[in-house]
């Protein structure tokens, strides 16, 4: 074979190992509070516990409130950013990051908020579509 072959085969070989294996850490299932301390980055579903409240600090630039997994656990989560717009409303919270002793800490935030549609007329979109 010829040298330029072989080096082209090893890189492609190298690359899509790379490519894979960062795949892999980057993939993060749904987890609990109790999961995601074994793990190095989670995706945890849960709702605002409002009676624990919410504060935005300006001297650390966070956002931290407590919130219930889907076992009912309620932990404080950090998140590294401003409070979201619609936090308040939102129905269904997930978080993205790390557990570090009894903290979890977000570096993202997605959030499930009550859709406009929820209570609307389904007439009203079948006559719409019609006309």
């Amino acid at each position: 074979m010829k040298p330029k072959l072989i080096i082209g085969i090893v890189a492609i070989v190298g690359f899509t190992s790379l490519l894979m294996y960062n795949f892999g850490e980057s993939i993060s299932t749904y987890t609990t509070f109790e999961g995601a301390s074994e793990m190095s980055s989670a995706h945890i579903p849960g709702t605002w516990d409002e009676e624990k409240g919410a504060e935005f600090s300006l001297e650390t630039k966070k956002f931290v409130f407590y919130m219930k997994d889907e076992d009912g656990v309620s932990k404080k989560v950090v998140y590294s950013k401003p409070k979201p717009n619609n936090f308040e409303q939102a129905d269904q919270l997930v978080v993205i990051g790390e557990m570090r002793g009894d903290t979890f800490y977000a570096n993202e935030m997605l959030m499930k908020c009550p859709s406009k549609y929820n209570d609307a007329d389904p007439s009203q979109f079948s006559e719409a579509s019609q006309g």
